[in-house]
Order: structure tokens, then C-alpha cells, then sequence
């Protein structure tokens, strides 16, 4: 899943996207209003993680022009200012979540899963598919309960297709919301990270969750 950090502390904005990334999130980053717009109008985001204070247009300014455009993208602020005010005010532009500073990095991953859960209309981390489980949270996977292997990215895949199953997803929609702008690999990469999943979930079972429509593109769902 594809999340846009927006924090001007250049420090705190790069610990969070490292251990983002090292959580399997495709990560893009930037530290003012101006450029998260930017990112916004070009790329497509899972959910963004948006400071209030910012240098030259604020979280909050952000977030009622994200809302007025008619961008529905779960946002979370985050902010050093505990106010109850703050909080109404943030929430009531749109925010889908509202983080005080400082917090533990265990409380932003639980609550950036309870915002993709809740856009994805899941009630719990547990993903499911005939005999196919993928548990978001604890990061794991199986099939007819035995535990499958997957690397960050093969399971970053596997998250959006099973979040989006029964839709079929063109190649550049995976790339997309997989990978983040600074992606350089090859134009054939999506397939090639299908070809893996399809090796570890479907060869050896009968039924096959992982399906080719031609000239479109994707989709997990039962035959």
C-alpha cells in the first residue's frame, strides 16, 4: 500500500519512512503543503500521514482543499498541539485520524491499518480468500494452513490485491500503489512479482486464486 508523509522535520520524516518501508509500505515523502499537493495531484495514496504545522500552507489548509476537490484518501494528522480544540478542528476538516506527538511507532502502524481497513471496508486485519489468509497486522500468510514465506514486496502485492479481490487491477495500478515515485525497475516488474506469488499461493492447488485478464490485467478470486 502507497502512503504520502508529509513532515517538515526532515529528522522525524525520515524515521518514519524507513520504518514504513521496512513495514512493506511503498513510501513517498516531502515536507511542506505546496508539494503534498503536488505528490496528490499525481500519484494515487492508500492513506496520507500529514503534520498540521507546516511551512508556507498548513496540514489543515492541506486537507480542506484535498476535501474539496473530492479526495477521499484517509489522512491522519499528526501535531504537537494536544488541544481538544486542535482535534475537533482537524476532524472536522476530514481528518480520518488525529496523532499527538511524541508517539510510539506501534500506535501510527495500528492506526494506519485501522484507516486502510476502514477505506477497504475490512473489519479486521485478516484478509481472506477461500483457503488463502493474510494477516495484515502480524504480516503473514497462508494457504490450506501452511504458512507461506513472502518477501516485504511479494507481500505489498498480495496486500492490494486481496484488498481490492474480485477487481481486476491494470499493471499500472499495482505498480502504483506498490512502488513509490523513486521505482526505476522494469516495465515488466508487476509481472514478474505475480509470477512469484503464483509459484508460492497457487502451484500445487487445485483451485487458482491469482488470474490473468487479458489485456486488462489481474485479480484474486475464486474459479
Amino acid at each position: 500500500m502507497r502512503l504520502l508523509i508529509v513532515e517538515d522535520e526532515v529528522h522525524l520524516q525520515k524515521i518514519i519512512k524507513k520504518r514504513l518501508i521496512k513495514e512493506g509500505y511503498s513510501v513517498d515523502a516531502c515536507g511542506n503543503g505546496k508539494e503534498a499537493l503536488d505528490y496528490l495531484a499525481v500519484f494515487p495514496y492508500d492513506a496520507v500521514i500529514l503534520d498540521v504545522m507546516l511551512p508556507g500552507m498548513s496540514g489543515m489548509d492541506v486537507l480542506k482543499k484535498m476535501r474539496r476537490e473530492g479526495s477521499a484518501v484517509p489522512v491522519m494528522f499528526l501535531t504537537a498541539k494536544d488541544e481538544i480544540e486542535d482535534r475537533v478542528e482537524g476532524l472536522n476538516c476530514g481528518a480520518d485520524d488525529y496523532l499527538v506527538k511524541p508517539f510510539a511507532f506501534e500506535e501510527l502502524l495500528a492506526r494506519i491499518r485501522v484507516m486502510l481497513r476502514r477505506s477497504a471496508d475490512t473489519p479486521t486485519d485478516e484478509l481472506a480468500l477461500a483457503d488463502l489468509r493474510v494477516d495484515v497486522g502480524k504480516h503473514t500468510v497462508s494457504r490450506a494452513g501452511s504458512r507461506v514465506e513472502l518477501s516485504a514486496k511479494e507481500f505489498a502485492v498480495l496486500e492490494y490485491l486481496m484488498r481490492n479481490q474480485g477487481r481486476v487491477l491494470s499493471r499500472e495500478q499495482i505498480e502504483q500503489h506498490v512502488w513509490d515515485c523513486g521505482y526505476e525497475g522494469g516495465s515488466n516488474m508487476v509481472d514478474v512479482y505475480i509470477r512469484y506469488l503464483r509459484k508460492k499461493l497457487d502451484e500445487g492447488y487445485e483451485k487458482k486464486l491469482i488470474h490473468t485478464v487479458r489485456g486488462a490485467g489481474y485479480v484474486v478470486r475464486e474459479p
